[in-house]
């Protein structure tokens, strides 16, 4: 018997009933918790279908979207973790006056999975790929906003006869994590733990529940699911990698460049006061070198807009876009413009 006179075997059996109980009801909830994840992607997507079209790219299918005619084509490339739909406020506007073309990286939004570690190289060129396959010809004018950047670059230093010219939107810079506060590393290191936990309990529609993903029924469907968050994670991982293929890649030449750089006086909102004016300054400067990659690059601060500015100022994009377009079309005599 123990202290309390109960026969050992009797109180071991109950530990053991109780155990199996917590056990069955967990098991119970997370069945419940996945059939509700399924049931609300399959209801989201059927309600919200994606545009454009899935393109077979080395055994896999990723998702693009185009829009317009003319060239050069622009290729819009979302930050880390987003998808196409980061672009929705200036692609119909670009479609006006040249063939415009988002896309979702492998792994996220409607893009399927793809093998190889999700750094900017491999990026680089599963997106020439995908442009060889959907019948894109160059030349192009990248656009890369925040991670992205690193992407675009990359792209141009693997493939320069296909970029005429490039946009960066609040780009990243290759040294940024070097000049940082250190405070940051702590903070981003917990934007990763997050990141985790949101990977990890999206198969059984935790995120969901607490009301982490979109409330825009159109981003959710894209974005609100297990791949969408895995791929997520893994492009945070492998940014540090990304951003040394970048630093290697050297300038760009002659080519139309212009950097869009948020409004000085919006820093990020994640940050706290003491910490966001020395991240901003930084940042601010590193956004100025960015301007001198090419012989022809100029910067333009979008006043009141923070790092989204294809959200808060697309007036913004849309008039970069068109100025370098321009500067490409009056380089290169044969290409076309819209036809109506």
């Amino acid at each position: 018997m123990d202290s309390a006179g109960v026969p050992r075997s009797t109180s071991h059996s109950l530990f053991r009933r109780i155990m199996l109980g917590a056990l069955l009801l967990v098991v119970f909830l997370a069945a419940i918790g996945f059939i509700y994840e399924n049931i609300s992607e399959a209801r989201d997507r059927r309600f919200n279908p994606m545009t454009g079209t899935m393109v077979n790219v080395d055994g896999h299918k990723m998702h693009i979207d185009c829009i317009g005619e003319g060239t050069p084509a622009v290729i819009l490339d979302a930050g880390l973790g987003d998808t196409y739909l980061s672009w929705r406020k200036v692609q119909r506007e670009i479609g006006k006056f040249t063939r415009v073309c988002s896309y979702d990286r492998a792994g996220l939004g409607y893009s399927q999975t793809a093998p190889g570690p999700r750094t900017s190289k491999v990026i680089a060129e599963q997106l020439h790929a995908l442009l060889q396959a959907a019948g894109i010809k160059p030349p192009y004018v990248l656009v890369g906003h925040s991670m992205a950047g690193y992407d675009v670059r990359l792209y141009a230093s693997a493939y320069p006869t296909d970029v005429a010219g490039m946009v960066l939107v609040d780009a990243s810079h290759p040294d940024q994590d070097k000049r940082f506060p250190p405070e940051l590393q702590n903070m981003q290191g917990s934007w990763e733990r997050e990141a985790l936990f949101i990977e990890f309990s999206m198969p059984f529609g935790i995120p969901r529940l607490m009301g982490l993903c979109e409330e825009d029924p159109v981003l959710r469907a894209a974005e609100c699911n297990w791949r969408n968050a895995h791929t997520n994670l893994e492009e945070m991982k492998a940014f540090e990698e990304s951003a040394a293929e970048t630093a290697a890649t050297g300038s760009l030449g002659n080519i139309p460049l212009i950097v869009l750089s948020h409004d000085p006086d919006k820093p990020s909102s994640e940050l706290p006061p003491d910490l966001a004016k020395p991240v901003n300054e930084t940042w601010a400067k590193m956004q100025e070198e960015l301007a001198h990659l090419s012989t022809r690059g100029t910067q333009v601060i979008a006043k009141n807009s923070a790092h989204y500015i294809q959200n808060d100022r697309p007036d913004v994009v849309i008039d970069a876009l068109r100025n370098v377009v321009q500067q490409v079309r009056q380089a290169e005599p044969n290409s076309s413009t819209p036809q109506h």
